[in-house]
């Protein structure tokens, strides 16, 4: 569900045009829905419902400090995997109670922010990372509340490069060995441990591969109850895929994925947090630009956009689907024709979609990325000198630029030519 629909024959964000937001603010843009937000927010916590459990949004998905002040003045809490991210959700205005450690590279300097600012738990990826933390807790004279992210093994069947639950994988401790591991956490001083973490991958539309993991993570619970540790919380992580091809079968419920959580792990007693990201934020976003050129190939038509690869990455990384709708409605039975559908960046990986059907458009039309709310305005780049482009909320009859688009100038500033040049 999402609130970009038709209204008047003009693509609208809830109540406001996508035309008057592209006249206002310029293209490329991307513009988010508040209430998309908050309802798709609404439906985790429903699917928990009666659980002591805690949302925490996977800021790696969209890190406006704007969305995520939205999501917390809800009660999310947030999942951030550097010290950057950390930083963003403190100045949204998220506790520490709330904040969650992730990633397999934590640095010792990122681990004194998050001890000396506030944090919920460290999910903890290997050995090294144990006794890095067990330092720097014992140097600041405080106690590190911490899971394991054990690797189970298990196939997510989604792309390969965002599986994470694999053996190959390079995330977590193998759940074969964590027994010994949470023992050795045990003898160290500075740490505490909490609870469980997994993560099997991002995108799944099989609820599947999270059952195998979850009845592993409850087998495992018991183990380590039975060697005396006090296991109170399961990290779930995320990974609940969205509808990207709005003809294709729609991935599974959150209601459903919560009673696959219920009917594995509901009954240990442990509070749930799990760390959705695409879910909550990828159908509440599109991305705007316009029509620079139409130009006749050999064979083909190129529809040649003003926005490109920098501005949205997942085409060309991940041969991602983005469904692409023209921001004027067609009339109904309208002729449509095959376009492949490119940027301007000098590359030919520049291509967001080949041979896709759409109505006659011509240069200064607009068009929309759906589904661009997760994964695109925070894996941008300014490749081939490009300024970053600007990120627009939007929350009933009203919106509000929250990331403005950088000027020239500015860009041009950030470098510095030597006094020996």
């Amino acid at each position: 569900m999402d609130h970009f629909l038709y209204k008047d024959g003009v693509l609208h964000a809830e109540d406001v045009s996508v035309a008057d937001i592209a006249r206002n603010v310029g293209t490329p843009v991307y513009v988010y829905s508040a209430a998309t937000l908050r309802r798709h927010y609404e439906v985790f916590d429903e699917a928990l419902a009666g659980m002591d459990h805690l949302i925490c949004f996977a800021m790696k998905a969209n890190s406006n400090l704007a969305v995520i002040k939205l999501l917390g003045d809800m009660g999310a809490g947030v999942d951030v995997v550097s010290g950057g991210e950390y930083r963003r959700a403190v100045a949204a205005g998220i506790p520490g109670e709330r904040i969650v450690f992730s990633g397999v590279g934590k640095t010792r300097e990122e681990m004194r922010l998050a001890l000396t600012g506030g944090i919920r738990q460290f999910n903890l990826e290997s050995e090294p990372e144990m006794h890095a933390l067990s330092e720097v807790a014992t140097e600041l004279g405080v106690t590190a509340p911490v899971t394991v992210r054990v690797n189970p093994d298990v196939d997510a069947k989604t792309h390969a490069k965002i599986a994470t639950g694999k053996s190959e994988n390079k995330f977590g401790i193998p759940i074969a060995r964590a027994r010994e591991v949470y023992a050795e956490i045990r003898d160290l001083p500075g740490l505490k441990v909490v609870g469980i973490d997994v993560h099997i991958g991002s995108q799944l539309t099989d609820l599947a591969p999270f059952r195998a993991a979850y009845e592993k993570v409850a087998a495992l619970t018991h183990a380590l109850r039975e060697d005396g540790h006090e296991i109170t919380r399961l990290d779930l992580g995320g990974g609940l895929g969205i509808p990207y091809e709005r003809d294709n079968q729609a991935p599974p419920l959150p209601i459903e994925y919560g009673q696959v959580i219920r009917e594995t792990v509901g009954d240990l007693g442990c509070e749930i947090e799990i760390e959705p990201g695409r879910l909550i934020a990828g159908n509440a976003g599109i991305m705007v630009s316009s029509v620079i050129y139409l130009k006749q190939g050999e064979g083909r038509d190129f529809l040649i956009l003003d926005s490109a690869m920098n501005d949205l990455v997942r085409p060309s990384m991940y041969d991602a689907y983005h469904d692409i709708v023209p921001v004027q409605e067609p009339a109904p039975g309208v002729e449509q024709s095959p376009y492949d559908i490119v940027g301007p960046v000098c590359e030919t990986g520049d291509t967001f979609a080949k041979a896709r059907n759409l109505p006659s458009l011509a240069a200064g039309d607009l068009v929309a990325f759906r589904s661009a709310g997760a994964y695109g305005a925070v894996m941008a780049s300014e490749y081939n000198s490009r300024p970053l482009i600007p990120e627009v909320l939007v929350d009933r009859d009203h919106f509000a630029v929250i990331r403005a688009r950088p000027t020239f100038d500015e860009m041009l500033a950030r470098d510095t030519i030597p006094e020996w040049l």
